[in-house]
Parts: C-alpha cells; sequence; structure tokens
C-alpha cells in the first residue's frame, strides 16, 4: 500500500471510496452524504490540497481516502479530519490506520495546530484524540458529546479553546 496526495485522476475513484464505505449493502439510490461531501469541500475555500490523501492498492488502485479541511476552534485556524473512508474489501487491513497516521504527520509538517473530528470513540482514541471538551473546546451538535475529539499536533497551545465550526459544506449535511 502506498499512501500519497490525492490527484485530478482520483477523484472519481475516491467518490467511489466515499460510496461503498459509508453506503448500506443491498440499498440501491442516492450516495451516501460523505461521498457528497467530499465533492463539495473540494470546491470550498477550505480546502487543503496537501491534505486530502489516497491509499493505493499495488496496482494503484484507491482503495482508501481522507481528508482534512480547515475549521475554526474560536478564531483559531484548524483542521477538521473526515470524511476518512475505506472500500469494503480493504477495510480491516490496516489502510484506516496508515491513512490516519499518514494525515496526522502531514497535518504536524504543516505546522497545524490542532485536528477535530467526530467519530468512534474506540477507535480514535489509539491516534492521540480525546475528547474536544478536555481542551475546552465545544462541539457544533452539543449532543455529540464524547464522540466529538480532537488531537494537539507539535505547535498546540492551550488558548485553543472555544466553539468549533467545521468548513461550510460540513452545515449542509
Amino acid at each position: 500500500m502506498l499512501i500519497r496526495r490525492e490527484s485530478p485522476a482520483d477523484i472519481s475513484s475516491i467518490h467511489e471510496v466515499h460510496t461503498a464505505a459509508f453506503g448500506k449493502p443491498g440499498t440501491p439510490g442516492d450516495p451516501p452524504a460523505e461521498a457528497g461531501l467530499v465533492d463539495a469541500l473540494r470546491a470550498c475555500d477550505a480546502w487543503l490540497p496537501a491534505l486530502s490523501l489516497v491509499a493505493t492498492t499495488p496496482d494503484g488502485a484507491v482503495a482508501g481516502h481522507v481528508v482534512c479541511t480547515r475549521a475554526t476552534a474560536g478564531s483559531t485556524p484548524v483542521l477538521g479530519l473526515g470524511p476518512l473512508g475505506v472500500l469494503p474489501a480493504h477495510q480491516g487491513r490496516g489502510v484506516g490506520h496508515a491513512l490516519m497516521h499518514a494525515v496526522l504527520g502531514a497535518a504536524d509538517a504543516l505546522d497545524e495546530p490542532l485536528v477535530i473530528l467526530l467519530g468512534h470513540r474506540d477507535y480514535y482514541p489509539r491516534f492521540g484524540f480525546r475528547p474536544a471538551e478536555d481542551y475546552g473546546i465545544t462541539p457544533p451538535v452539543p449532543e455529540w458529546g464524547p464522540s466529538f475529539m480532537a488531537r494537539p499536533l507539535t505547535s498546540y497551545t492551550p488558548t485553543i479553546r472555544g466553539a468549533f465550526a467545521y468548513a461550510a459544506p460540513f452545515d449542509d449535511l
């Protein structure tokens, strides 16, 4: 497996990854929101090309994708992570794990201070995520509670606090 930045040739494959990863098996119809979300994020000013990564198989096929986009905590620019998707045939093989480590390393190398996500509270702590409220960051939806998590990076300072806001396309979900 190779982790690299997304290229224009990957766009349709990325859409397929999120459709398969988040779709309900055997349920035809509209693609899940995550597939359209990535397309909408790519078209907005919060898009950060260096933080849209794909995992490819040895033959070059896209097996997974993760993206971080510009967000804010209070008035401080931070990152919102997601979606992270892996084709069902490649799940449970470390693809998501590799994508998480790669995107966190890339964000840290870019001197980003903090990564925020809404996700499974048994999965993301292994990557250093803790409830965002531990850092004084409040979710846009109070019911998110402990599933709303933050991961400080090297340039983090405790002065980063306040209400969190994702990139605008998240508001349309």
